[in-house]
């Protein structure tokens, strides 16, 4: 793995990170490394459930969505990142003003990346983990994905 990624690699991935569904709910890349990716989300009214909680989808799919940048940031522009499984722990309800995401990517590889994602709380006391995902991935080559990938101009 490089030690370093390419400036123009960190905005790409930073910008492509919030397009589509993702730009909806308002999550954004905060930091990027080779094997590591940061997101966070400031919380609003839409972001939670009935209780007043931030909704378990909410945090699913932060989880997700880091990781799979998480394991974008191993390969090359040739290649897309797709989930193939996941599985999430809800470790205590989330309510504060803001969550922070750290996907891991814990082993590498050509065809499946395996990252572990961490949820944060941010709250008036500091951060707490709320949620924790393993999440594997399946390296694509974007030959093989058609016509089904977002151009620039759809976002």
């Amino acid at each position: 793995m490089e030690k370093e990624l390419a400036p123009e690699r960190v905005k790409f991935l930073a910008k492509d990170f919030k397009r589509g569904f993702i730009a909806y709910c308002g999550f954004r890349a905060k930091k990027i490394q080779p094997g590591y990716f940061e997101s966070e989300v400031q919380l609003e009214e839409h972001h939670r459930q009935q209780d007043g909680f931030v909704h378990a989808g909410v945090l699913a799919t932060m989880a997700d969505h880091t990781a799979g940048y998480a394991a974008y940031t191993t390969v090359n522009e040739a290649v897309r990142i797709l989930s193939v499984e996941f599985k999430i722990n809800m470790l205590k309800p989330a309510y504060g003003r803001v969550l922070r995401c750290r996907g891991r990517v814990l082993r590498g590889g050509k065809q499946i990346i395996v990252v572990e994602s961490e949820v944060y709380d941010v709250r008036d006391a500091g951060e707490v983990l709320v949620a924790k995902a393993m999440v594997t991935l399946a390296a694509v080559p974007a030959e093989k994905m058609g016509a089904h990938r977002l151009s620039e101009t759809d976002s």
